[in-house]
């Protein structure tokens, strides 16, 4: 990874993973990338998992990989899975053993926990679930020193909401941010792969969105989708973005 340059272009693009069929939510989630990484539209390219097979993909093409989160969880039964979200999770597999191996920049948005999580051995159940909506994080005192989180306040706001977590992380991942219902909001393996549980990709106009995607997906009772929106809009979500563009500059090659 480079330093930071706020105005450096990459000369290679981002790649960004998508797993949202629903169209609105997966357009949204491309436009937040783009406008929190302050990138162009030659400079990240998204494939949309559940749309499109994702082939072979040679890292050294890319100045990083961004996985954004989605309905899925690496920790459903088995026999619920659809074909679909079995193949993805195979492809999302293999790509993440090299990136893991190769230490390749990696940003996995909440789902990037527990397809992260899995190739590295952590533990991954529902034993720390959070609702959707606004959450608290508080970064460890190795997430005050990362650069990912430069600019970032130990606490902050962020928005999220999720079934599965790392309930607990193997010898050499580390521990970046928590909350107060969920101990691993954020880890790093080696230098360059990264997952968070919360959303930084996210602000209060993008949740809107996605509340009404999956009003009816069983995140949440449907007559709550009003209160979650304005709970939202409540809450300064101004610090969480900074992610995005941290991991953007650094990566930038």
């Amino acid at each position: 990874m480079t330093g930071p340059a706020a105005t450096r272009t990459p000369r290679r693009p981002f790649l960004l993973l998508s797993i949202r069929d629903d169209r609105a939510a997966s357009a949204d989630e491309y436009r937040a990338v783009r406008r929190f990484g302050g990138l162009d539209a030659d400079e990240l390219h998204r494939v949309v998992m559940t749309r499109t097979p994702l082939g072979d993909i040679d890292l050294d093409d890319w100045s990083g990989v961004i996985l954004g989160g989605g309905p899925y969880n690496v920790s459903d039964a088995p026999e619920s899975k659809s074909s679909t979200q079995r193949r993805v999770e195979g492809e999302l597999r293999g790509l993440l053993e090299c990136i893991v191996d190769r230490d390749f920049p990696f940003l996995g948005c909440c789902y990037g926990v527990g397809t992260l999580g899995t190739v590295i051995g952590a533990t991954v159940d529902r034993s720390f679930p959070e609702p959707v909506g606004p959450v608290t994080v508080e970064l460890t005192d190795d997430g005050r020193a990362d650069p990912l989180f430069a600019g970032v306040p130990t606490v902050f706001d962020a928005l999220g909401g999720h079934r599965e977590a790392a309930s607990t992380l193997p010898a050499g991942a580390v521990r970046l941010a928590q909350s107060a219902d969920c101990p691993v909001q954020a880890f790093r393996v080696g230098t360059n792969v990264y997952a968070t549980q919360f959303h930084p990709e996210l602000d209060a106009e993008g949740m809107a969105t996605r509340v009404e995607a999956y009003k009816h997906a069983g995140y949440f009772p449907p007559e709550t989708a009003d209160a979650i929106k304005a709970a939202a809009q409540a809450r300064h979500i101004e610090h969480s973005s900074l992610i995005v563009r941290n991991f953007v500059v650094r990566c930038s090659r």
